[in-house]
């Protein structure tokens, strides 16, 4: 991948983060909000569903395993403008991300790594974070459709009530994560006409369950 369109794919999402937190609320780089933590409660959340546990069973969800990912990104994309650490050599470390012969146990250790990083410094380190990609794996244009369907699903959620709790995660038995999935799946548009698409996805799908 060109570094331009690594560096492009880079702040088309910083916008879309920017423009979510203000949602959030208007003046959200000047309230401290902790994004290490939400960070590596994340890294907690993805393990669970990768699996780990010895004493059971258990299947990994790789689907939502790369939604948490893409979870943490969104924390750490604020967290890198916050702090103004935004640029264009980050668009070329994401693009060199490429897939290695990992182990399960190479995952988790890989998570573990962005976990105690985040803990550690109370920030954001982008190498445990490329690194987690590529053990997954997960490259740029992953992360991105990835991304982008995440951001929508994030707007959905506040423009339904989510900050209020008056939102509703569970659709038809299943959690918001799992239909976003399902419709980025059967998705044939250019990407530039993603965004508006997924949103009215899944405003039909929610409208039936209301």
């Amino acid at each position: 991948m060109q570094s331009d369109d690594a560096t492009s794919m880079l702040m088309t999402m910083a916008s879309l983060q920017e423009e979510h937190n203000v949602q959030v609320h208007a003046e959200w780089k000047e309230q401290g909000y902790d994004y290490y933590r939400a960070i590596w409660v994340e890294c907690a959340e993805m393990l669970d569903h990768f699996g780990w546990k010895w004493w059971k069973k258990q299947e990994s969800d790789i689907d939502q395993v790369k939604l948490e990912l893409v979870d943490i990104w969104h924390f750490a994309l604020s967290e890198l403008i916050r702090s103004d650490q935004l640029n264009a050599s980050l668009g070329e470390e994401l693009a060199k991300v490429e897939p290695i012969d990992s182990t399960p146990e190479t995952f988790r250790k890989a998570i573990e790594a962005l976990a105690a990083s985040s803990l550690q410094s109370r920030s954001f380190r982008m190498s445990d974070f490329t690194n987690a990609m590529r053990t997954l794996p997960m490259d740029l244009k992953e992360l991105f459709a990835l991304y982008v369907g995440k951001n929508v699903l994030n707007r959905f959620r506040q423009d339904h009530g989510y900050k209020e709790g008056s939102y509703r995660k569970l659709w038809a038995g299943r959690e918001d994560n799992e239909h976003l999935i399902e419709i980025l799946g059967s998705v044939s548009v250019e990407p530039e006409q993603m965004f508006d698409m997924l949103y009215q996805q899944l405003e039909l799908r929610y409208s039936q369950e209301t």
